[in-house]
Parts: C-alpha cells; sequence; structure tokens
C-alpha cells in the first residue's frame, strides 16, 4: 500500500511540475520598435556602442539575423501593426499610413468619434478602430478577463495606438502644439494625475533650450560620410547648413524667419531629444502603473520615433543618423537598468525589430557611382491625366493619386460604360516607359491571376480591397520622389531589402543566451512567439509562425 502511495505521490509531484512549469510566465513584455532601423546598424556601430543597450541584447539574447518584412509598402502604420498582429496589411488592412476610402483620404488612427486628452489643440484625436485585427495583447487581455496592463507610448500617434491594440489600457503619444504627451476619450474620460504631473515637467521646453552635440568627436565618425554635405535637408530652414551643432533656439529663430509654418515643438522630432521624451515616458508608465508587479502578465510597447524623421532629413549616410543612435544605445541601457530594478532581471522578456528600414540617400548613392534616381510623381500625374482625357474625353477619371497608388474614379467610369481595366491597361502602358519604374501592375488583375514574382506577392500580401489603389507603380531601387528627396534625406516603402530587413531581437526571460539564426525570419512571426511564450491564443489574424529556435525546438 505504501508503495502505490509514494508511486502515485511520485506521479502527482511529477506532472504538478509540468503544470506549474507550464503555467510559468513573463511578468512584463516589453516591445521596442525603432523606426527606420536597418539591420546593419547594429553592425556598423558596434564598435562604439556601450556594453548595456544593443550590445547587452546582442550578447546575452537572441539574435534573428535575416529578418525581414513580407509585404509592401514598407511604412510606419503598417510594420507596426504588423508586429503586434502577426499578419500583414492584407488581413489587418493598415495598408499605409493613409489610403483612400470612401471618396476621402484616410488617416491610419483618425477617430472623429473621440476627442483628444492632454493637450487642448493637437494633430487630432486617435483610436485603433481602423485596425481589424487582434494584437497580441488583446489576446492577452482576453486570456486574461481584462486583468494585465497594455500600454503603448511614441512621439507618433500611430507609434503608440497600433500596438497597444483594441483592449489597450491607453496609448501615449507627442502632441506637437503643446509639447505634451497625450491620449483620447478611446481609451479614458480623463488622463491620469501622474500624466498630468509628467506634462508639467516641461521637458519638451527644456530640449527646446538644448543643442545637440555629437556624443564623441565628430572626428571619430569614420563610419559615415562627413559632416557638410548635399546629401541632407536643413532642419526646419533653421541653419545654412545641415551640419553640428544644432543650437536649438538659434534654429528656431532662424526657421521662424524662413516662415517654418509648424509648432516649434515639431523640431524635437528630428533630434535625439524626441527620443529621450519617449523614454522618459515609457519608464515613468513602468513604474507608476506597477507594470510587471501584478498576477498576471503586462506589455509596455515603445516606439523611438526620432530615428524615422532623421533617416528621412539626413540619410542613411549621416553622422546626425549615427549619432542618434549612439545616444539610443544609452537610452535602450537606461530602459534595462530600470526593468531590472522594477521588474526584476530574467522576469521580463524584450523584443527589439524596426517598423521598417530605409535606403541611402539617393545623391550619396550616386557619389559612389551606384544607381538611383528621383521620380517626380507630381510632373507624371500630370502628364498621365492629359493622357486619360485624350483618350477616354474630360473627367476626374483619376479618384487620387496617392504616390505610388492610382486610384480611379470607379463611380464616373461606371456612369460612361466604361470599362475600369481599360484605365488599367493604359496606367501599365504609360508608366512602364518611365525612368525610375520597375515594375506597373494591376493589383485587381494581380489578385485573380495570382504573383509571377516574390515582388509582386510582396505588394499582394500588403493589399486589402476596400483600401489599396487599383494600380501600383513601382520603383527601382534607391530611387525616391523627387519632390520631398531631391534636396536631401531618405525614404523607404519598397520591396528591396534596403527597406525590408530590419533587426529582430529577443532577451529576457527563458530566451536562448547568445545565439541566433541565419533562417529567414519573417516580421510576422514575432506575434505568434510572444503568445506561444505567454501560452495563450495566437492573433486571430496572425499568418505568422513561432520561432522556434527562441522557444528551444
Amino acid at each position: 500500500m505504501k508503495k502505490i502511495i509514494t508511486i502515485f505521490y511520485i506521479i502527482f509531484s511529477y506532472y504538478s511540475s509540468l503544470l506549474a512549469q507550464n503555467n510559468e510566465k513573463p511578468k512584463l513584455v516589453v516591445g521596442i520598435v525603432i523606426d527606420q532601423m536597418r539591420y546593419d546598424y547594429l553592425s556598423r556601430y558596434s564598435e562604439k556602442f556601450g556594453d548595456g543597450g544593443f550590445r547587452r541584447l546582442l550578447k546575452q539574447g537572441f539574435n534573428c539575423k535575416n529578418a525581414h518584412y513580407n509585404y509592401a509598402p514598407t511604412e510606419t502604420a503598417p510594420g507596426h501593426a504588423s508586429v503586434y498582429t502577426g499578419a500583414t496589411p492584407a488581413s489587418h488592412g493598415i495598408v499605409g499610413n493613409y489610403w483612400f476610402e470612401n471618396d476621402k483620404t484616410v488617416y491610419c488612427v483618425t477617430d472623429t468619434n473621440v476627442e483628444l486628452l492632454g493637450a487642448l489643440a493637437g494633430e487630432g484625436a486617435a483610436s485603433p478602430r481602423n485596425l481589424l485585427m487582434h494584437t497580441f495583447g488583446d489576446e492577452l487581455k482576453i486570456a486574461t478577463m481584462g486583468k494585465s496592463k497594455v500600454f503603448g507610448v511614441s512621439l507618433k500617434d500611430r507609434g503608440a495606438v497600433l500596438p497597444a491594440g483594441h483592449a489597450g489600457n491607453a496609448a501615449y503619444w507627442f502632441d506637437g502644439v503643446s509639447g505634451n504627451f497625450v491620449t483620447s476619450t478611446y481609451y479614458m474620460d480623463k488622463i491620469p494625475t501622474y500624466i498630468e504631473k509628467f506634462n508639467q515637467k516641461k521637458l519638451s521646453d527644456k530640449f527646446l533650450k538644448d543643442t545637440w552635440k555629437t556624443l564623441y568627436p565628430i572626428e571619430k565618425y569614420t563610419e559615415s560620410t562627413i559632416d557638410n554635405t548635399n546629401f541632407e535637408q536643413k532642419l526646419g530652414n533653421g541653419k545654412d547648413t545641415p551640419t553640428f551643432p544644432y543650437v536649438m533656439p538659434d534654429i528656431i529663430e532662424k526657421a521662424k524667419k524662413n516662415q517654418f509654418k509648424k509648432p516649434v515643438y515639431e523640431l524635437l522630432r528630428f533630434t535625439p531629444f524626441g527620443n529621450t521624451l519617449v523614454k522618459e515616458m515609457a519608464l515613468t508608465i513602468l513604474t507608476e502603473e506597477k507594470l510587471g508587479k501584478n498576477n498576471q502578465t503586462d506589455v509596455l510597447a515603445i516606439s523611438f520615433s526620432a530615428t524615422d524623421l532623421a533617416g528621412h532629413a539626413y540619410g542613411a549616410q549621416s553622422i546626425e543618423v549615427q549619432d542618434m543612435y549612439l545616444r539610443l544605445d544609452r537610452e535602450l541601457e537606461e530602459i534595462l537598468e530600470n526593468l531590472d530594478k522594477e521588474v526584476g532581471e530574467d522576469s521580463y522578456v524584450v523584443f527589439l525589430t524596426a517598423d521598417h528600414a530605409g535606403s541611402y540617400a539617393p545623391n550619396f548613392l550616386k557619389s559612389m557611382k551606384i544607381p538611383s534616381g528621383f521620380f517626380d510623381f507630381k510632373a507624371e500625374s500630370q502628364v498621365f491625366k492629359m493622357r486619360l482625357e485624350t483618350k477616354f474625353g474630360k473627367g476626374d477619371w483619376v479618384a487620387k493619386f496617392d504616390d505610388q497608388n492610382i486610384y480611379f474614379n470607379k463611380e464616373l467610369i461606371l456612369q460612361n460604360k466604361l470599362e475600369l481595366e481599360d484605365f488599367e491597361k493604359l496606367a501599365i502602358e504609360h508608366y512602364r516607359k518611365i525612368d525610375g519604374v520597375f515594375d506597373v501592375f494591376s493589383v485587381n488583375e494581380l489578385v485573380e491571376e495570382g504573383a509571377k514574382t516574390a515582388a509582386q506577392q510582396m505588394w499582394l500580401n500588403g493589399y486589402y480591397h476596400k483600401r489599396s489603389g487599383d494600380v501600383l507603380i513601382a520603383l527601382k531601387p534607391n530611387w525616391l520622389d523627387k519632390g520631398w528627396y531631391e534636396k536631401g534625406g531618405s525614404n523607404h516603402g519598397s520591396t528591396y531589402n534596403h527597406d525590408t530587413h530590419v533587426p529582430i531581437l529577443f532577451y529576457g526571460w527563458k530566451i536562448p543566451k547568445g545565439k541566433s539564426t541565419s533562417r529567414r525570419i519573417n516580421i510576422t512571426d514575432i506575434a505568434p512567439t510572444i503568445t506561444n511564450i505567454l501560452n495563450i491564443q495566437k492573433p486571430n489574424g496572425s499568418s505568422g509562425e513561432p520561432i522556434l529556435e527562441i522557444l528551444g525546438e
């Protein structure tokens, strides 16, 4: 009898330990998205990184060396949505930062049914209502009956709102009019007292009086071009040259004389001060909301956007971009140190990635005899409209030219008993002859016949029929819009590696240390990896798969 009891006890203990092991979860998941970060920044700037930021994540975490976006356009809103849903725009519906729907241009997170909180005026109120699928934070909320806390914070509203998901406790973003962090009535009726106190510190005003200098002597920045080139734009037209130091009061004064039309707080978005604001806000949420100190796992989604604005203005080859990443490295170190202190080392999971990568400035590439150029979307759209009227008669045949997307006026075409296919064929024939164009295709035809190339499949993965255009114009590698970038800077959005190859780093709770994989990983694999770690349902629209190497399988 004693033997039977002993055996039963051993079996019971074994299965109890297995059950306990299966129920173990990290206390907190921290998602860090760095806007417009190329994967090669990790190696190019590595010698100048400290030990506590990127280097800590690489040495003590897991590195997916060959991680890519598997759709286009590679833009901010679709990127954040895909990271947190594990789905492509074809499923989650965020097909761009803007799109054309129901005869009007729609911004990805604008919601006229809610109001802004935290400022008297600003960019407008926002919510995640345009997002069609669940985030992993939504699934966590469902699994815990709402007990888990989920927060998003960013300079950009879309960088905070989409990661926070539908059920998030709050998303906070930077308001360029007031210099405050704000939210909307989608999340709450009144902004929390601790957020009001944070805004009352007036950190934005402090940074407007500061100077951005290089972290190290400028001659040490050998991984970048010289400081003064024609590859860069001038910050707010507030300087004669795009060079260090950036004395903010002087820039503001000159920008106003040059009729800078935006609020001066917007200038902070182009400097490391913008990232510091986000870091300070994120750490405030961490401590005030006691994240990671509850019985359920919490989520903190942090998006650093100043890197994107710097990439657009200065280009990936610039000292400005390099210095911003060296300073961001220190911000990451501070975040990790605070997580150790507030949550406990090895009690949280961090993943770090980017919403897209980015190309080099075309003028820089030209200086190295590498093919690149500028495409004049505005001028070519006028020429194409004339061709349409020559063939089909007078009429507003195009409802919207949206950079690479052409939205035809289907109602007018139908009224005139014409065929949409004829308009699409003319667009394809017209744009394919223009220098700088790599491919032009009808998205409807692509849906019906299937993709013939890997690039076409990526555009198909980014297509949602209610919001995407009828004809898509894909440019050659390193070709950018002349209207925006002829004076300097760089962009993203294409299917090429310079826009798709991003870091994916995992670190913390039970993550294999010092490991990596060169196997191709899709950005949509992040969310199902997190839900697998948390032992909860995969997001409802996710097409990604868990990264097995991280799970020890």
